[in-house]
């Protein structure tokens, strides 16, 4: 992109208490909000340095303080370039498939395993099973035009959703179990913590070992009997997490609300 079609800057960076990098990350990031599309490229350093009249030390920090935020991404060889915008996660129990649809994307599922076999402990006292009692155990990928978001490796009662795996586990997940099973999931505890990328998950997203990750380990029951003990890993530069957060007390014995997506 040359600097001719870049958003003709209204401000400009001054001498005063705020370091200049920080006013040139300020400016750059209304473009990239307001202005710019997901994937515009904009200037090179030296362009931005000559606009601005500033260094070319300056505006490299102000564009690495974007790229750590997620705004900017750097490609090697080719430049820099508006980030894909992130997908607004919301924490309630809906089909990852439907939540896709619902924002005009095309969902598809690759299937990376389904094994019998016996789960951690945390698993089967999550499900209620006895000791050395195997779980149905299911690995999947999931993509949204083509693009990878989320890999799910998730634990699920052997008993009660016997025959599981002969159903079309590409499609949304929960249909299935409505529609096989007449199981309908209305609760589930789920806890959210940051991860860096495994050489595993990060071969399968199409991220690099180490890229920060949103992970989301949910237990799913129906009627008070749980069902899925799943983990999710969600690629950090395409989701944020909202929430609604209600004043109450912690002993009130009212829990936060919790969900994801399937």
């Amino acid at each position: 992109m040359s600097a001719a079609a870049f958003p003709t800057p209204s401000d400009r960076v001054v001498d005063g208490p705020t370091p200049k990098h920080a006013q040139l990350r300020e400016i750059l990031r209304k473009a990239v909000e307001r202005e710019l599309p997901p994937g515009s490229p904009i200037p090179s350093e030296r362009e931005l340095a000559e606009r601005y009249q500033v260094s070319r030390l300056t505006v490299r920090s102000a564009i690495g303080k974007l790229v750590e935020e997620g705004l900017l991404s750097r490609v090697r060889g080719k430049g820099t370039f508006t980030a894909t915008r992130r997908i607004d996660l919301q924490l309630y129990l809906m089909s990852f498939t439907d939540d896709m649809r619902r924002r005009g994307l095309v969902p598809t599922t690759e299937i990376l395993g389904t094994t019998s076999e016996i789960p951690p402990t945390t698993t089967a006292n999550a499900l209620g099973l006895g000791e050395a009692q195997a779980a149905l155990r299911l690995r999947r990928l999931r993509r949204a035009d083509g693009v990878p978001l989320a890999v799910e490796r998730g634990w699920y009662h052997p008993d009660r959703l016997a025959g599981l795996f002969e159903l079309d586990l590409t499609q949304s997940l929960y249909a299935q179990l409505a529609q096989h099973y007449d199981v309908r999931l209305d609760h589930a505890w789920q806890t959210v913590w940051a991860e860096s990328a495994d050489r595993e998950t990060a071969r399968l997203l199409g991220i690099k070992a180490g890229s920060p990750l949103l992970v989301f380990r949910r237990v799913a029951s129906m009627n008070g009997d749980p069902l899925e003990d799943m983990t999710s890993w969600y690629r950090g530069d395409h989701y944020q997490v909202t929430m609604q957060l209600d004043r109450s007390s912690p002993d009130s014995g009212i829990p936060a609300k919790h969900g994801g997506t399937r």
